[in-house]
């Protein structure tokens, strides 16, 4: 999924807290590209303050990213970028040591073994899923 936004919320039908615990039950992926005017031209209304930090909620719980942008020129750069990212992306899969089917969230980390000589990697992951009920 693709969101292109200033991430504030104008009179949304879903608060904040619900639009992250679908998220979080959702089986995608996010991109967030948050549209931002420099500060210099404009203040900003609390809700739009909050956007970038909400954009990089949604993508980080999805294993997605964010980008900002102040010029709408930097977004072909921004879409070559995602599509890079989707193209070289691994799916990795796990049996959980607990089996409980209780529907809990349950957090997962990814850790990566830092190849030498090369410049560092960083792992962009889900950072949980719902266990089964049945």
């Amino acid at each position: 999924v693709l969101i292109i936004s200033d991430g504030g919320d104008n009179s949304s039908r879903y608060t904040e807290t619900e639009i992250k615990s679908a998220v979080r039950e959702a089986d995608v992926q996010i991109f967030a590209i948050g549209i931002y005017e420099s500060l210099a031209n404009r203040g900003r209304t609390p809700e739009e303050a909050a956007g970038p930090s909400l954009l990089n909620d949604l993508a980080e719980q999805t294993g997605g990213r964010a980008y900002a942008v102040e010029n709408i020129s930097e977004l072909p750069d921004i879409a070559a970028k995602i599509g890079i990212e989707l193209r070289n992306e691994y799916i990795l899969g796990y049996t959980p040591k607990n089996r409980e089917r209780d529907g809990k969230y349950r957090r997962v980390q990814v850790k990566l073994n830092q190849p030498r000589g090369l410049p560092p990697l960083k792992a962009y992951f889900r950072l949980g899923y719902y266990a089964p009920t049945q």
